[in-house]
């Protein structure tokens, strides 16, 4: 197993602009890093101008990111299933800045929650409406990869089924400009065994037999605070959850992992740099 194919990191803060962001992932060892082109909290973020932009390639390539081990991740507030008109208007808009600020630094993949139905319409009439939204969206802008993140199943966000996943992805006319990044606490509480060897190889059988594993282009790496099944979002720090150690450590020598950012989003920051190291030092040699 070589180590030069996983890609793992964090997610660094982008205080500052977009372009301190590789030098952050830098310093705590990550090969891979996450990072918001804007604000996490407001509808509406700065367009990144093109001497900002130079400045984030020249950053990359100093420190030897490529696109392929950074994965964006849009605002919290956007929500492309709403059935608010208002709502969904503002949620369009904003995902199309958070595109076109990921074409600006030369990015390829953008990350994001599916939506919620927040108990006004249908599961199904939620998820044609999230495709509607990706398919206007992706009409508009070119090259980036819209990757849709599995959710835990709190409250009436979608996304905690991998027919969730798969439906969107059937729903959208250009299948080529879609992907998912799995997040290891969402699935888990959303009642996916990952935690012993029998229910890991279920788990990537199922999500290959349902999604298929050409559209896996990303990872969260978070141990959970809760059990399996718990459908509560409670991230914790690697080896410390209920995922536990070993788990990890079969995911890090996993070769379908291979290749795609692999990002924690684990609760204390001070600990990245020892547990990409740990992560790094489980892989067989």
């Amino acid at each position: 197993m070589s180590r030069d194919r996983k890609y793992i990191g964090a997610h660094v803060s982008s205080a500052g602009g977009a372009a301190n962001t590789p030098a952050r992932a830098h310093e705590i060892g990550a090969r891979a890093f996450a990072l918001f082109t804007g604000q996490s909290n407001r509808w509406q973020s700065k367009a990144i101008s093109p001497a900002d932009a130079d400045l984030f390639k020249e950053q990359c390539a100093l420190y030897g990111y490529t696109p392929e081990m950074i994965l964006p991740h849009d605002n919290f507030l956007i929500n492309l299933g709403s059935n608010d008109p208002e709502k969904l208007e503002k949620s369009r808009k904003s995902f199309l800045q958070e595109v076109e600020r990921c074409m600006a630094l030369g990015l390829t993949m953008l990350n994001f929650h599916p939506g919620s139905h927040l108990g006004r319409m249908s599961e199904e009439d939620c998820l044609k409406r999230i495709a509607e939204s990706l398919d206007e969206i992706i009409a508009q802008t070119g090259d980036v990869v819209m990757v849709i993140e599995n959710t835990a199943g709190q409250g009436s966000n979608l996304g905690y089924d991998f027919a969730h996943l798969a439906r969107i992805i059937e729903l959208v006319d250009n299948k080529e400009r879609m992907g998912v990044c799995i997040d290891t606490c969402h699935a888990y509480s959303a009642g996916y065994d990952l935690r012993s060897e029998e229910g890991y190889e279920k788990v990537w059988k199922d999500f290959d037999d349902i999604v298929g594993l050409k559209y896996l282009r990303g990872m969260h790496l978070n141990d959970d605070k809760r059990e399996c099944g718990s459908r509560i979002d409670r991230h914790e720090s690697i080896g410390r959850g209920t995922l536990g150690e070993e788990f990890f450590r079969r995911l890090v020598n996993d070769p379908r992992t291979d290749g795609i950012p692999l990002i924690l989003e684990t609760p204390d920051e001070s600990l990245w740099p020892q547990e990409i190291a740990w992560l790094y030092s489980q892989i067989d040699s």
